[in-house]
């Protein structure tokens, strides 16, 4: 059989994986990240920022599992392991930070590289006529933009 559970064709859907899996490392990096940002912030404004980041790394935990059972959906098997996720994230570690406004830059370039990551997700799955990928990935920018845009905007 050349088409797998959903109808779409197995072998055109091997670079789409192989994308969801970079894009779940990073979202894992990110997610670390952001846990990172809200034990950590420090200053006058912790109790804005720590109360935001939690509620960040809640969505990208929901995020993760729905990228993870997207590429079960497509036949493929996500990736689990933390030295997986190091090797292809588009993300990397942002260690010791506790200045609320360095947390918050750390945020919106995360934000910034998901988007970048996904636009070119988007561009894989629609070559394999995925829509379905295409339109959860999609979701997630519009969310993300509009999150970079309160990010900037408490940056001034």
């Amino acid at each position: 059989m050349s088409t797998n559970q959903i109808g779409l064709e197995k072998a055109e859907l091997t670079p789409a994986i192989k994308a969801l899996n970079a894009l779940l490392s990073s979202y894992h990096l990110f997610y670390i990240n952001v846990r990172g940002y809200h034990w950590n912030v420090k200053g006058e404004h912790f109790f804005t920022l720590h109360p935001k980041f939690e509620e960040l790394y809640t969505e990208l935990q929901l995020q993760i599992d729905e990228i993870a059972e997207r590429i079960l959906t497509l036949g493929g098997t996500p990736l689990h392991a933390y030295s997986d996720f190091a090797e292809r994230s588009g993300i990397k570690e942002d260690k010791g930070v506790f200045d609320g406004r360095a947390c918050v830059l750390g945020v919106v370039k995360g934000l910034q590289t998901l988007i970048e990551e996904q636009r070119a997700v988007i561009e894989i799955a629609e070559s394999a006529s995925d829509q379905g990928t295409a339109d959860i990935v999609t979701g997630y920018i519009q969310a993300q933009e509009k999150e970079i845009w309160m990010y900037n905007a408490f940056l001034g």
